[in-house]
């Protein structure tokens, strides 16, 4: 009988969240498939784990993933974790999912931690309608084609990015898609975890770290012909509800409409009485 491919979730930065399901399942499997087995055991050594580790990653996934399937089809439990988060959320593992699934091998997945989840829901954004696109192009010229096809996109987009590509990713949603509201998210669950919210343009101009993991929120495209034929003070309202500051949100408005700050201000606390 052919054993059980496990997809377990580990923690993105604090090692206190990890389920209780998956340190049971780590515990009971035979054999543990990382991303990088140094930083798997640094998690398992922290719960007093003692347990068979083998390395599989983007360089050896082709070659890894048909040892593991006749090792699950023998009968062994294998448990497969990433460095951080859910085994194949831009991580490697789908060929071995796919090639246990063809094998009619069971994988079940062991929910947990996620950066993207965690972001979102801490953002201030919209969380009705999302969209995760993992990793932006490195390429700038690739980056603004990719960004220049989600302009319509009537949801909060998310994305890893780099920390030495923040300003330049930054300065590329700026210029395509304009002001819209961003939130950087950085070392989620960590000790030094920041959340910097504004448009790209307005992060560019604040000091920005250059370490760290970045998980970039970026708020609706605003429904152009409705938001025109709107009131002043009421295109201020919907921005601020998408996450923008609400001076931002008078700044932004005040350009678009050829208006001055200090009427669209006006218009907006005439509103609010």
């Amino acid at each position: 009988m052919p054993g059980t491919l496990y997809l377990i979730a580990t923690p993105i930065g604090n090692l206190e969240d990890i389920t209780l399901r998956a340190l049971r399942i780590l515990r009971e499997v035979d054999v543990i498939a990382c991303e990088d087995t140094r930083q798997t055991q640094k998690l398992l050594h922290h719960y007093g784990l003692d347990k068979r580790t083998i390395s599989y990653h983007e360089h050896n996934e082709a070659l890894r993933a048909p040892e593991l399937v006749a090792q699950l089809e023998s009968g062994a439990n294998v448990a497969l974790v990433s460095d951080a988060g859910t085994p194949l959320v831009s991580d490697p593992g789908y060929r071995l999912v796919v090639k246990a699934i063809e094998r009619g091998v069971q994988v079940v997945p062991i929910p947990g931690a996620s950066a993207v989840m965690a972001a979102l829901a801490a953002s201030g954004l919209p969380t009705d309608t999302f969209q995760f696109f993992g990793f932006l192009p490195a390429r700038s010229s690739q980056r603004r084609k990719f960004l220049a096809g989600l302009k319509e996109a009537s949801a909060t987009l998310i994305f890893f990015e780099a920390p030495h590509r923040i300003r330049e990713t930054l300065a590329d949603i700026a210029e395509v898609l304009g002001p819209r509201p961003v939130v950087l998210a950085r070392e989620l669950t960590k000790i030094h975890e920041q959340f910097l919210r504004g448009t790209a343009e307005e992060l560019l101009r604040s000091p920005l770290p250059q370490k760290g993991e970045f998980t970039v929120l970026i708020g609706k495209a605003s429904s152009g012909s409705r938001e025109e034929e709107m009131p002043a003070a009421e295109a201020v309202e919907e921005r601020v509800r998408a996450g923008m500051d609400r001076m931002d949100a008078i700044k932004a408005v005040a350009k678009e409409r050829g208006l001055s700050k200090r009427e669209v201000y006006r218009l907006t606390l005439e509103k609010e009485r």
